[in-house]
């Protein structure tokens, strides 16, 4: 789906992007200089390393189970739920199943 196609209509998020073997795939689906949202398809097993971001981001999982670690803590975030990985602390991803996130930045 184009993005134009998807502006103004109801769509099922986790239907934005498609899962990949051994992949991680992901779809920008609004780009601005305040802000992003990004939709992520992870393959059980593969993740995100550790790193750092200027701006608190907002995780929502649309399906399947994700371990997303804050500072060294690990955190399971199921179907449903959502977490906050706070601005400059590092946090990593791996996925414990197949799972699709929403990821929410707001830059000011």
């Amino acid at each position: 789906m184009e993005e134009k196609n998807i502006i103004g209509q109801v769509i099922p998020l986790k239907n934005l992007v498609d899962y990949q073997e051994n992949s991680v795939v992901s779809r920008q689906v609004i780009a601005q200089k305040t802000g992003t949202v990004t939709i992520f398809a992870f393959d059980q097993g593969e993740g995100l390393s550790e790193h750092t971001a200027p701006f608190d981001a907002l995780v929502q999982v649309l399906e399947g189970e994700v371990e997303i670690s804050i500072a060294g803590e690990p955190n399971i975030v199921k179907n449903g739920e959502m977490i906050i990985m706070p601005a400059n602390k590092p946090h990593a991803l791996k996925a414990l199943s197949r799972f699709k996130m929403l990821l929410v930045m707001i830059r000011s």
